[in-house]
């Protein structure tokens, strides 16, 4: 969208933040966001609106865009299928047309009287990476005989203050005579002297009490990472869905405050769409009577991943659940099987490109007369 044009009004990545105590914290800055973003559709009036996720933001904005009529796109859907399902009414009303990345997601839409299409993920439309692994280690460093294990706690600060150091912890249990380095992407919304900095200060506080400090290596991109890596641990978000598309085993580990959770627990119900796939919910459960909650599980319709959520995520069970994925064990050999097959569904065609979907459909919109001729679509914003 930038190279097309676009002018960022406001910094998404800057008023991004999950979980509702996290929300809360940041609200002022978030509503100077919104306020900005609204002045600027009474300002410029755009042709169409293209809403991407971020529903607390969008839904708001395509009230305004309604009442200046303006069409509403609306790409990459809220999670209406697991919590706040009165918004439908809201999406009914306001949005033109909503395009969904997850199989699951175009027959819960159009259930409920919604103008839906499941144009697939973006993702699952990338090719694996072709780098040799001898390349990939010489480009940063790496030692080629080592056991490369990726680490990714998360796309923001707090995400990785709240995930690394239990992270860091669990894979120094592990087995000592392995030569293991970890690879740990640094996403494009971190600063990589943030990160190189933090872990420095985790080491300090921690070499004298652990038997092993792991060996961190920083990298710049997370699919590479994750394709030449004998596992991952993952933070619970679109990561997972990146780490599926690569195919590698993994583990999903995610901790929010103790209220979120909670809250999260009694909210979250699965529609009809999700549960008839997951079966007997007795079968899917954690030890804590949690149902699976990472995106991947979801479209498998199973647990193929294990998931370690809030108290589950510690040293301990996080050592227990990565090292069957170390080894050439069934438990490692299933869950790759089960991540192709799910990576499959992530796109409606084998050949489908869910981007160009994406930009049919606003030609479309934009111009409903002369879509496919070649006609020059007008502004969106």
């Amino acid at each position: 969208m930038a190279a097309a044009g676009q002018v960022r009004v406001v910094r998404a990545e800057d008023v991004a933040h999950m979980g509702i105590t996290e929300v809360l914290r940041h609200m002022p800055r978030v509503f100077r966001a919104y306020r900005t973003l609204v002045a600027a559709l009474h300002r410029d009036r755009p042709s169409l609106a293209i809403l991407i996720d971020f529903p607390d933001v969008n839904f708001r904005l395509a009230k305004h865009c309604k009442r200046l009529g303006i069409p509403v796109l609306w790409f990459v859907s809220p999670q209406l299928w697991a919590w706040k399902r009165r918004r439908l009414r809201w999406v009914r009303s306001r949005v033109s047309k909503m395009l969904v990345i997850f199989p699951f997601e175009e027959p819960f839409y159009r259930a409920r009287g919604v103008d839906a299409e499941f144009v697939g993920h973006p993702l699952a439309a990338l090719p694996l990476p072709t780098t040799s692994r001898e390349a990939y280690a010489a480009d940063n460093n790496l030692d080629p005989a080592a056991e490369w294990i990726a680490l990714l706690p998360g796309s923001r600060q707090k995400e990785v203050e709240s995930n690394l150091p239990s992270l860091l912890e669990g894979v120094g249990n592990l087995d000592v005579r392995q030569h293991h380095e970890y690879l740990l992407p640094v996403a494009s919304t971190l600063s990589q002297s943030w990160m190189s900095a933090y872990i420095a200060r985790w080491v300090r506080s921690n070499e004298r009490r652990l038997r092993r400090i792991p060996v961190i290596r920083l990298v710049p991109d997370a699919r590479p990472a994750l394709h030449h890596a004998r596992a991952a641990i993952v933070a619970s978000g679109t990561a997972t869905v990146q780490a599926l598309t690569i195919g590698n085993p993994f583990v999903v580990v995610y901790r929010v405050s103790p209220l979120t959770f909670a809250l999260a627990k009694r909210l979250i119900r699965y529609p009809a769409e999700i549960s008839t796939r997951l079966g007997d919910p007795s079968q899917l459960v954690d030890a804590d009577g949690n149902l699976p909650i990472a995106m991947v599980n979801l479209i498998a319709g199973r647990r193929i991943v294990p998931e370690l959520i809030n108290d589950r995520f510690n040293p301990a069970e996080l050592a227990v659940a990565l090292r069957p994925l170390l080894a050439d064990t069934p438990a490692r050999a299933q869950i790759i099987v089960d991540l192709a097959a799910t990576r499959a569904r992530l796109l409606p065609a084998p050949t489908a490109n869910p981007i160009q979907r994406v930009c049919d459909v606003v030609e479309a919109l934009l111009n409903p007369t002369q879509s496919g001729k070649g006609q020059t679509p007008g502004r969106s914003v």
